[in-house]
C-alpha cells in the first residue's frame, strides 16, 4: 500500500512547483513507459501529467490514455454492478410477486443504462467523477418500502433530487473535510470487516447448498496464499482476475455445477412498457402518495452517501502518489452525476438506487489508473455482458463473485483502515466508528462519531480547538439529528419500533 498521502499544508507548495507543467498539455508531458524503471513510475506519472477537464471535452489519447491495469477495475465493476442490481431488483421482485425474468431483463436493461452515463460524465465531462454504482445499504430496507405501498420510481426521483441539491451546494465534499483520518479510518475497517465476513459466509452456504463444503475452504485459503503472493511481487492489482481465475477453476474442477443459461439478446427498451399497470413492474406511474410514503427512505439514502463516497476518496487519496490532487475523485461532482443517473434510471424504469461505485474505484485506485479510462472500459463490458448474456452467468456464479469482492474491495479497505489509524489519537475515533456502526449502521456510526470527535471528546483535541463552532458541532449536531430522525421514522433504531405506524412490519 503506497501510503504517501498529501497533506493539505504542502498541497500549495506542490502545486506550485507544478506551474510549468500546468502550463504543457497531457500529450506533452506524456513518457512511453520504456522511459521509466519500473511500471510503477510509469503509472505514477501518468497520474502526475494528467489535466483533468471540468464539463469540457475529455478524449482518449488526447487527455488521457488505456492501460493493461484499466481493465481489471472494469471487469471488476462490472461484477459488482451485475451482482448488487440483481440483488435490488430481486429483492423488490419477491414482494411484487415478480418472476426471475423480469429480474434477468431489468439487470440487463440497467447495464445498458449506465453505460450510457458512464460515457457522459466519467469518462467525457467529469473525469474526476466516480462511477455511479449502486446504493447497497438500502437492500435490507426495500421490502418495507414495497410493504408501507412506495414506488421505485418515486423512490429514485427522490434520491435523484435530494442528491442534486447535496451537490449543488458541496454538502458532500463540506461533510467530508469535517471527517477526521481517525473517523475516516474507523469507517473503512468497519465495511471492509463486515464485507469480508459476509462475503465469506455466502461462499460456505452456496459450498453447503450443494453439499460440497470444502470447496469453499479450498477456494478461501487459495485465494488468501495467491494475495499473499501477489502482494509480496508487488503485482496486488493482478488480484481481482486471477482470484477469479483461480477461485472459479478450482470450484469447477472439485465438481461444483456451473452452466451457462442466459441468452444473448436485448432487454426491452421502452419506458412505458417497464412502467405499465400489466407490464414491467406491473405498477404503473407513482401518486403524490408514493411519493409521501418513500420521502424519509429517500432522505436517509442520500444522507447515507456522504460516509460511502468519502470512503471511497480516502482510500484514493492514500493508494495514489504525491501530486495527484488534480486526478483524485470529486465527491460533489460524482453526488451531481450519480443525481442525474439516478432520475434518468427511475424514469427509464430501472431497478438501480445509485451511489459511488466502490467495486470500480477501489481497484482503479490499487492499480493506480485514474478514473475516465477504466469508465470507458466498465462501460463497454457492461454493453457486452448485457448483450451477450453468458458473461452474467460467470458474474454471478458464487466462486468468482465472492473472491472478486474480497481481494478487489473489502481486504483492500481494511488495509486502508489499518494505514489510517496507526497513530494513537486516530484509534480511538476509530474504535468508536465500529463501535456505534455496528449499533445501527455505518450512516449512524459515521455521523455521531464526526460529532464526538469534533467536540474534542475524543480523538486529537488539538484539532477540534482549531475548527469554528459551525464546524466543531453545529454542521455535526445537525448530520447527527437528521439521521437519527429519519431512521426512528423507518424503525432502523435496534429495538425502537418505528415511529411511523407505516413502517412498522
Amino acid at each position: 500500500m503506497n501510503t504517501r498521502q498529501q497533506s493539505a499544508s504542502t498541497a500549495p507548495a506542490e502545486q506550485g512547483s507544478d506551474t510549468h507543467a500546468d502550463q504543457q498539455s497531457y500529450q506533452a508531458l506524456h513518457k512511453p513507459s520504456s522511459y521509466f524503471s519500473s511500471r510503477d513510475e510509469y503509472l505514477e506519472h501518468e497520474l502526475q501529467i494528467m489535466q483533468p477537464k471540468r464539463w469540457r471535452p475529455n478524449l482518449p489519447f488526447r487527455d488521457y490514455r488505456f492501460e493493461l491495469e484499466d481493465s481489471i477495475p472494469a471487469m471488476a465493476g462490472t461484477i459488482g454492478k451485475v451482482v448488487m442490481v440483481g440483488a435490488i431488483a430481486a429483492t423488490f421482485a419477491a414482494p411484487l410477486g415478480l418472476g426471475e425474468g423480469f429480474i434477468l431483463e431489468n439487470v440487463r436493461y440497467e447495464l445498458l443504462i449506465v453505460s450510457i452515463f458512464i460515457l457522459l460524465f466519467s469518462g467525457f465531462f467529469l473525469p474526476t467523477a466516480n462511477l455511479a454504482g449502486t446504493h447497497g445499504p438500502l437492500i435490507p430496507l426495500i421490502p418495507i418500502v414495497v410493504a408501507a405501498g412506495g414506488h421505485p420510481m418515486a423512490f429514485g426521483l427522490l434520491i435523484g433530487a435530494f442528491g442534486l441539491l447535496l451537490a449543488l451546494s458541496k454538502g458532500g465534499s463540506l461533510l467530508a473535510g469535517l471527517t477526521s483520518r481517525g473517523v475516516c479510518g474507523g469507517l473503512l475497517l468497519y465495511l471492509g470487516f463486515i464485507g469480508t465476513i459476509s462475503q465469506v459466509k455466502k461462499l460456505f452456504a452456496w459450498a453447503e447448498g450443494i453439499d460440497m463444503t470444502h470447496i469453499a475452504f479450498i477456494v478461501i485459503l487459495s485465494t488468501i496464499v495467491l494475495y499473499a503472493l501477489l502482494e509480496h511481487y508487488k503485482k496486488r492489482w493482478l488480484a481481482v482476475p486471477l482470484s477469479c481465475l483461480l477461485g472459479g477453476l478450482i470450484a469447477f474442477l472439485l465438481g461444483a455445477p456451473f452452466e451457462f443459461k442466459t441468452a444473448p439478446g436485448l432487454p426491452n427498451m421502452n419506458p412505458m412498457y417497464w412502467w405499465g399497470e400489466n407490464t414491467g413492474w406491473m405498477l404503473g406511474l407513482p401518486t403524490l402518495e408514493s411519493f409521501v410514503v418513500v420521502l424519509p427512505f429517500a432522505v436517509l439514502a442520500v444522507a447515507m452517501w456522504s460516509p460511502d463516497f468519502l470512503g471511497h476518496q480516502v482510500f484514493q487519496k492514500i493508494s495514489y502518489p504525491e501530486r495527484t490532487e488534480k486526478v483524485q475523485m470529486n465527491i460533489d461532482d460524482t453526488m451531481f452525476s450519480a443525481s442525474i443517473r439516478q432520475t434518468f434510471g427511475s424514469l427509464l424504469g430501472g431497478s438501480n438506487f445509485t451511489s459511488s461505485w466502490g467495486t470500480y474505484i477501489v481497484p482503479a485506485a490499487i492499480a493506480k489508473r485514474p478514473i475516465p479510462a477504466g469508465a470507458v472500459l466498465t462501460a463497454l463490458f457492461c454493453i457486452i455482458a448485457s448483450i451477450w448474456g453468458y458473461p452474467m452467468d460467470l458474474a454471478i456464479w458464487q466462486p468468482v463473485l465472492c473472491v472478486a469482492l474480497i481481494v478487489g474491495v473489502f481486504i483492500p479497505l481494511l488495509e486502508a483502515g489499518m494505514e489510517m489509524t496507526r497513530e494513537g489519537k486516530t484509534t480511538q475515533s476509530a474504535a468508536i466508528v465500529v463501535f456505534s456502526s455496528t449499533l445501527v449502521n455505518p450512516a449512524f456510526g459515521w455521523s455521531l462519531t464526526m460529532l464526538l470527535d469534533n467536540l474534542g471528546l475524543i480523538g486529537c483535541k488539538e484539532r477540534s480547538s482549531e475548527l469554528s463552532p459551525m464546524s466543531r458541532w453545529i454542521i455535526p449536531l445537525i448530520m447527527f439529528v437528521i439521521l437519527t430522525s429519519v431512521m426512528a421514522l423507518v424503525g432502523m433504531l435496534p429495538g425502537i419500533p418505528a415511529l411511523m405506524a407505516d413502517f412498522r412490519h
